[in-house]
């Protein structure tokens, strides 16, 4: 795992070899282990390596091919990297190193852009002909590591992370207004925009080719779900354990101590499951807990781990937020609003004064049909096809209205009920996901906003991705459009910083390529069955977890966050949205912001979700757009 970063001067100089260590230095806890640079007339490249396969200097990078055409910098891992090396090496490749780094380097020598089809990992890189002049970026199929990248008339570069690019003479940091709408709606910014005008992300599944002539960039992997078994539930449950097994025991090879997070719930435990019986040693596992029981999961994790005999740790977030909030959330170079990112962020260090990789359940929630909001989408779809389309339309959003003047409870449950009733399925899901409401959106964005957004909506980014989906039912659709939009955007930028932000590697087998394709061609029946979410995914884990682990109520990697703005972090959120106020002040209106704060504060009304993401927005503002000075995660 590491970071990379660089430029060309197809546009015009973008700097020197120091340019090029100012932008790897910023992104220093990438890769503790080493640092390189790369420079021609027209590129400039730069690495930090977290040094995992093949630990001797030979794995430093930048890399050149054999024959020195070919110039990388790579971040990530290559799961299939030994049998690629060995197709290679039989067809008269001369390597020089063990590092699934070169094996890259020697595929693109063979095949080219097509290349990008045998890899099955977590990876970016960007991969300079010197010959052909052509500069290759490409980002692995479901995101899990970052590209991001900066163009303007004059300018090219890209990096893990923006303040990399920030590193930079002369960056426009313009404010793209959408973005912060996206924000506040999805408490993240969707590929491919940046909270910045002038910078992208890179969608999963993309590659870009930049030479003199032209910026291009193609897609090289969708997932489809429009192939649907015909087996039987037994074979494929039975297919998909070996499948698992397999694509865990591939992220078990490591030359550096390796572990695993386990939070108690179903996909970490089945991880850890599988690596303790592919391990001639205890496996080291790591749970985060809290002191309030609603939140505390250790309990679950405790038990899988005295099934297995692992080697257990455990951290307690007593009142750590307070005196650590302002380091993590520095390590997010845009607004992001997970709350998790604070117990992400402890488990990663626990994890990290132990191991250099740990392997994680990610992936299983969005692949299998695990979160909660799938029960309440598949509810409001049953009720939706009871009601004809015109009545919907026509009444409940009255309906609707009616229920929203009551502040209590069941009034407000009514009237989410009643508006998402009133849409169709794509616009429903969008308002199961969204983290704000219109009415409140409305009240809270100054005139100058609204005005400047028009007709703007975030919608608009979940619907698109449902009609594209190409699976014939609703949750093909919606699973679907958190792969491309939920999981890449919020799951794994929250774990990609956190852990990165403690240099530690994190692997996750439930987001192989193929777990991911193999998920798509079961009938939906199969991962939501009758209400029960995942249900292959706990019948494939029968035979290795207890039941109270598999049948247990979801928790989610939850925080108590409404008692945090009441109490630990009162304060600190009391300096950031009322004492440094010019930052949010420039897009809302103050005496609405004041009067939601001092409401949570009487515990009149539980407004923790829009105010913390104010709290989130405020704290990278002034990080990033008040500082004269380079950010850096260090």
């Amino acid at each position: 795992m590491c970071g990379i970063a660089g430029f060309t001067h197809f546009l015009g100089n973008m700097g020197d070899k120091q340019t090029l260590k100012a932008m790897g230095d910023s992104i220093y806890h990438r890769g503790p282990d080493a640092g390189g640079e790369y420079i021609d007339d027209c590129v400039g490249l730069a690495h930090r390596r977290l040094a995992i396969i093949d630990l001797s200097e030979a794995g430093v990078q930048p890399m050149a091919s054999h024959d020195g055409r070919y110039i990388i910098v790579f971040n990530g891992e290559i799961y299939n990297y030994l049998a690629l090396r060995e197709e290679l090496s039989a067809a008269g490749y001369p390597f020089k190193t063990h590092t699934d780094t070169e094996v890259i380097l020697a595929l693109y020598a063979s095949k080219g852009e097509k290349m990008l089809a045998q890899l099955n990992g977590m990876f970016t890189f960007a991969l300079w002909d010197t010959v052909d002049k052509n500069l290759m970026i490409a980002r692995d199929r479901m995101g899990k590591k970052p590209l991001y990248y900066l163009q303007t008339d004059k300018q090219f570069a890209f990096a893990s992370e923006i303040k990399a690019l920030l590193t930079l003479p002369n960056i426009p940091k313009d404010i793209r207004l959408d973005a912060v709408h996206d924000f506040f709606a999805y408490q993240y910014i969707p590929d491919p925009k940046t909270i910045f005008t002038y910078m992208h992300k890179l969608p999963p599944g993309h590659f870009m080719m930049v030479s003199a002539d032209e910026t291009r960039i193609e897609q090289y992997w969708d997932v489809s779900f429009a192939n649907i078994s015909n087996k039987g539930e037994k074979e494929l449950t039975e297919e998909l354990y070996a499948l698992a097994t397999e694509k865990t025991k591939d992220r078990m090879v490591s030359d550096v101590p390796l572990g695993a997070f386990l939070s108690g719930g179903i996909d970490s435990s089945g991880v850890v499951a599988m690596m303790a019986l592919n391990s001639d040693t205890p496996v080291k596992t790591c749970s985060i807990g809290f002191d309030d029981k609603k939140y505390n999961e250790t309990e679950f994790a405790q038990v899988v781990a005295d099934k297995y005999k692992t080697e257990h740790f455990e951290f307690t977030v007593h009142q750590n937020v307070k005196d650590n909030l302002e380091h993590i959330v520095s390590f997010f170079d845009e607004p992001f609003a997970d709350p998790s990112l604070v117990p992400t962020y402890f488990v990663s260090e626990l994890a990290r004064s132990e191991v250099t990789v740990a392997i994680a359940g990610d992936g299983g929630d969005e692949v299998f049909a695990g979160y909660e909001k799938y029960t309440t989408d598949d509810i409001e779809n049953r009720l939706r096809s009871k009601f004809p389309a015109i009545l919907r339309k026509k009444l409940f959003p009255s309906l609707a209205n009616l229920f929203a003047k009551s502040e209590l409870a069941v009034f407000r449950k009514a009237k989410s009920l009643f508006h998402s009733l009133s849409l169709d399925p794509a616009m429903g899901f969008y308002v199961t996901n969204s983290q704000i409401e219109d009415r409140l959106w409305s009240k809270l964005a100054n005139q100058e906003t609204l005005d400047k957004l028009g007709s703007y909506h975030p919608s608009s980014i979940t619907v698109d991705t449902y009609n594209k989906a190409d699976g014939t039912d609703h949750l093909s659709k919606i699973l679907y459009t958190d792969m491309k939009t939920y999981l890449p955007g919020g799951i794994l930028v929250k774990v990609d910083r956190m852990s990165m932000a403690n240099s530690l590697e994190v692997r996750a087998p439930l987001l192989d390529k193929e777990v991911v394709e193999f998920s798509a061609t079961l009938p939906s029946s199969l991962k939501f069955n009758n209400g029960e979410k995942k249900y292959i995914l706990k019948e494939a884990f029968k035979p290795v977890l207890p039941h109270d682990i598999l049948y247990r109520k979801k928790m989610g990697f939850s925080v108590p966050l409404a008692a945090w703005l009441r109490g630990e972090i009162k304060e600190l959120a009391e300096e950031y949205l009322f004492t440094k106020s010019n930052g949010i002040q420039q897009f809302f209106n103050m005496e609405v912001v004041e009067n939601l704060w001092q409401q949570h504060q009487e515990s009149k009304a539980d407004h923790s979700t829009v105010l913390w993401s104010m709290l989130m927005f405020q704290m990278w503002w002034f990080r990033y757009m008040t500082s004269n000075e380079i950010p850096n995660g260090q």
